[in-house]
């Protein structure tokens, strides 16, 4: 399989950039700057794309690589701080940008294999405070813009080109085919990362490693889980045990919803603890979301390992790990927002004959059409981000039984309203948040002293900003009046209108 290499120096897109180039059809996997060159050579890329990232070239502090990789025969590609590395590399001249360069800019392009059927002049994506003031000798200048002398640039003879802008973003109009037309025009890649050969080589590499044993899933409900149980099915069938610990934190009938797919779609044995209270009990008092991460995540080890003890042949685990979960970054330390729980650990009592992650390939859009491809319903394959404690970070202070209902029954009709209007296509992410807040009003001329929800609803292509969602007002004003007359316990109804930055999408 033909592969592309992303080399990642720190930027906050490299996920992006490998999903665009295999959106075209090339597999493209993720290393940090700190792997050795050799390791490079010997993987046989055919072609590496140099990342963003956050630092100056000129400063030593700041991520390099060896020179010598300029030199190995691979047709290279650099993107901003990837495009500054290569002239540094090259010995050419990186310094502050006397006007750095943010937002939508006017790109104007000479001729170029990475520029061909782009018009003269476009709009690309800017983000940078430094720029190249001399390009190295035996490159040319192949882009400009009012303020970068040196936009984009390349040395034919040895297949290297370098671009300041993004184009794996969506705000660079021609960005996507400066991207096909390396991978096609100077790497002269085939094209053959299809899904309908993922799904039968991997059913085919799942059934010669499991053989006869048996296998045993940890199933949450989610896209990656649901995905990753339909190919082990399509694999061993009734050799695979799948766990599914409802911990009384999904949303409305999520459970039986999810039982009821897998015990009527899958060839399996479907295992389901349902221990809601006992969650309760252990959460009782708690207010600190951070702590509320934490006992939930115990507690559901805890639960789920207890229910694999009693399994008498485990054979193998099996979990939905994917691609994302198993990239080193090339950030180096980064700040911990909230904590996240990936990959699960295995205890030491417990053992398998080893671990099975058949997603570890793939990213999230990846997943959905091979979930799409195995026949799993829309509202799985489809099912939006939901965090790992659910509704336990959507309820800002102590989780109550009364809580989680109230909450329950007012993101059920949100999500019912949007599903019957059909706007759910125009967000990324929506659902309902109980602040914990109780406001004065008014019902059946009575005073009331209730709930108020607050509703959450974004925009993205990537998760890693977002904007608010404009709902049109009569479907706010809709879903508003259902959830005052529908749920008990609420009397008024907020909208979120904050991006990210500065806040984030979920609210603990």
């Amino acid at each position: 399989m033909e592969k592309i290499l992303v080399l990642d120096f720190g930027g906050q897109y490299n996920q992006l950039i490998a999903r665009r180039v295999r959106d075209h059809g090339v597999y493209a996997e993720i290393l940090p700057y700190t792997t050795p060159l050799e390791t490079i050579k010997e993987n046989h890329y055919k072609g590496i794309i140099f990342t963003g990232g956050p630092n100056s070239v000129f400063e030593m502090s700041s991520p390099h690589y060896a020179k010598e990789i300029l030199d190995i025969g691979v047709p290279i590609l650099g993107i901003c701080y990837g495009c500054q590395l290569v002239a540094w590399m090259a010995e050419g001249e990186v310094e502050t940008a006397p006007v750095s360069e943010y937002g939508k800019i006017e790109l104007t392009i000479e001729n170029s294999a990475i520029f061909k059927d782009i018009p003269e002049k476009s709009i690309v994506w800017m983000s940078h405070t430094d720029r190249i003031s001399k390009a190295p000798e035996g490159f040319d200048v192949i882009g400009k813009t009012d303020d970068c002398p040196c936009a984009a640039m390349q040395n034919v003879e040895k297949n290297i080109y370098a671009v300041q802008f993004h184009p794996e973003v969506t705000h660079s109009e021609y960005g996507n085919v400066v991207l096909h037309n390396f991978l096609y025009e100077v790497c002269h890649c085939s094209g053959d990362w299809q899904m309908d050969n993922f799904i039968e080589t991997t059913v085919e590499k799942l059934r010669n490693q499991i053989g006869d044993k048996n296998v045993i899933l940890g199933l949450s409900g989610g896209v990656d889980s649901s995905v990753a149980a339909g190919l082990l099915s399509r694999a061993v069938g009734k050799q695979l045990t799948c766990v599914f610990v409802d911990q009384g934190l999904m949303r409305k009938d999520e459970g039986d919803f999810v039982e009821n797919t897998f015990t009527s779609l899958f060839d399996m044995n479907f295992v389901r603890v349902n221990c809601g209270e006992q969650f309760l009990a252990k959460l009782k008092g708690v207010t600190d979301p951070e702590q509320k991460r934490k006992i939930i995540g115990t507690e559901f080890f805890n639960v789920f390992w207890d229910e694999i003890r009693k399994q008498a042949d485990k054979g193998y685990f099996a979990q939905g790990t994917i691609y994302p979960d198993c990239i080193e970054s090339g950030k180096g330390d980064a700040d911990v927002i909230k904590t996240h729980h990936n990959r699960v650990n295995l205890p030491d009592d417990v053992e398998f004959l080893g671990v099975i992650e058949p997603l570890a390939d793939l990213f999230k859009d990846e997943v959905r059409k091979v979930g799409e491809k195995l026949g799993i319903p829309k509202e799985l394959v489809w099912r939006q981000p939901f965090p790992g404690p659910g509704l336990g970070v959507r309820i800002i202070g102590e989780l109550t039984a009364e809580k989680i209902k109230v909450l329950q029954e007012a993101d059920w009709v949100l999500r019912d309203e949007m599903a019957k209007n059909g706007y759910e296509k125009n967000l990324a992410q929506f659902f309902c948040v109980l602040p914990g807040v109780q406001t004065v009003g008014v019902m059946g001329d009575h005073r009331t002293y209730d709930n108020l929800i607050a509703i959450r609803a974004v925009t993205t292509d990537d998760f890693m900003t977002a904007d608010w969602a404009k709902i049109p007002y009569d479907i706010l004003a809709k879903v508003s009046n259902r959830i005052t007359n529908e749920v008990e316990h609420v009397n008024r109804v907020v909208y979120d209108i904050t991006s990210k930055p500065p806040g984030t999408v979920e609210w603990e």
